[in-house]
């Protein structure tokens, strides 16, 4: 993990295409800008976790099964 320092208004570049903006520093919480291209996904960590719980259960071993009842 690489851990940098900003202050308000600076800002860092992912990939040459994604800047990371600091925009308020209030007691423990900042709030960050994320610029990136349409086709790039940003999610918050806990809703990405959530999204790959969902997809694993989605093609779970019970979920072939009820597709075999289709056929």
């Amino acid at each position: 993990m690489l851990a940098l320092t900003r202050k308000k208004g600076e800002a860092l570049v992912i990939n040459n295409n994604i800047e990371v903006t600091i925009l308020e520093i209030r007691g423990d919480q900042i709030k960050i800008g994320i610029s990136a291209p349409k086709d790039v996904p940003i999610y918050r960590k806990e809703v990405y976790l959530q999204i790959q719980k969902e997809n694993e259960a989605a093609i779970s071993v019970d979920s072939l099964d009820m597709l075999k009842d289709f056929m």
